[in-house]
């Protein structure tokens, strides 16, 4: 007997990003799509500046107006386009459906609010009927959770007087505090010391195992992915380079772009002192992208169509897509010779 046909947790179809600037429009994410079930972790990796806290931010619906607009594709949560929701009902969303750790605590939490206030407020929005000695409880509880001692004294402090940790955990008991179904990180180690890396990760996917839901983990860290990723997008100058499962990622990398970046992580068999492998060149302009592939310039397998005709992601094996050429083409056409 066939099953019922069930949508994805959240699909990201062909999402377009643009920005207004000083030379014109720039597409800052241009038809990105990735797919994330329940309890799922997906990770996006790429260079800083590549589109993956534009993406998020597009996901939430939290991008900066007017300089910049979602001007194409669907993001369908549940099997229902965010885009087309009145802003109050997304309000309902945010913080209790979907959350965001965000890049870096100390802007992102209010200098002028005490902590227990800022936790409270994601109860004030999402259950409006909790009275004030339940919110407060209930904030405490979550400070704990997060793993902060004597929460009932950290919640009468500023953020300015915790530290880094302190302020991160904080910010996941924020997202948290709801138990929303998809929690997306942006960079939530970002720096920390090794020791608090391993601690605030442990949170999250402690939240991930007790409540089922799914995490997006933007990240230019590929050693935090491999260890905690199930699958995994590559982005490269606001496009997807690549996507697949974790394993088949590290393990055969497909795309000129993944393979350099592979390559550029630092091994215990290489020599004392010996240089790591770079990617030559740069990563163009946004206002000077070119019409076929972002990264021909910098590839050294480039094809001659790679110049003018942008390849889209096309399955290289089950489950595993790649945007380049080579997936059809291998080595029939002449590969141009100019390149680094």
């Amino acid at each position: 007997m066939n099953q019922p046909y069930r949508p994805p947790l959240l699909a990201v179809k062909h999402l377009g990003v643009a920005f207004q600037t000083d030379q014109g429009q720039v597409l800052a994410v241009d038809d990105v799509s990735f797919e994330l079930e329940s309890g799922q972790v997906l990770g996006i990796a790429g260079e800083s500046g590549c589109g993956k806290s534009v993406t998020a931010l597009g996901l939430m619906r939290l991008l900066p107006r007017p300089v910049s607009k979602i001007k194409a594709g669907e993001i369908l949560f549940k099997g229902e386009n965010l885009l087309d929701l009145p802003i109050d009902e997304m309000h309902k969303i945010r913080g209790k459906k979907i959350s965001m750790i965000f890049q870096e605590p100390m802007t992102a939490l209010n200098p002028v609010h005490t902590i227990g206030r800022q936790i409270a407020e994601s109860y004030s929005l999402h259950f409006p009927g909790m009275g004030a000695k339940e919110k407060n409880t209930a904030s405490s509880q979550m400070l704990e959770k997060v793993g902060i001692a004597d929460a009932r004294q950290i919640m009468k402090k500023y953020p300015h007087q915790l530290s880094g940790g302190m302020r991160q955990r904080v910010m996941i008991g924020m997202a948290l505090a709801c138990e929303p179904d998809i929690l997306i990180a942006d960079e939530p180690t970002t720096a920390l010391d090794v020791t608090v890396q391993a601690q605030i990760m442990d949170l999250i996917f402690q939240f991930r195992d007790a409540t089922g839901m799914a995490v997006i983990l933007i990240t230019h860290d590929l050693g935090l992915i491999a260890e905690n990723c199930d699958r995994v997008v590559v982005m490269y100058a606001g496009t997807v380079a690549e996507s697949a499962s974790v394993t088949t990622l590290f393990r055969q990398p497909f795309h000129p772009y993944t393979k350099g970046l592979l390559q550029s992580i630092p091994s215990l068999t290489q020599t004392a002192k010996e240089p790591l492998p770079t990617i030559p060149g740069n990563v163009p302009a946004l206002s000077e992208m070119p019409a076929g592939c972002r990264f021909a310039k910098r590839c050294k397998r480039a094809l001659m169509q790679c110049k003018d005709q942008r390849p889209g992601l096309m399955p290289v094996s089950s489950g595993h897509f790649a945007a380049c050429h080579l997936v059809h083409d291998g080595e029939k056409n002449q590969i141009l010779i100019n390149n680094p």
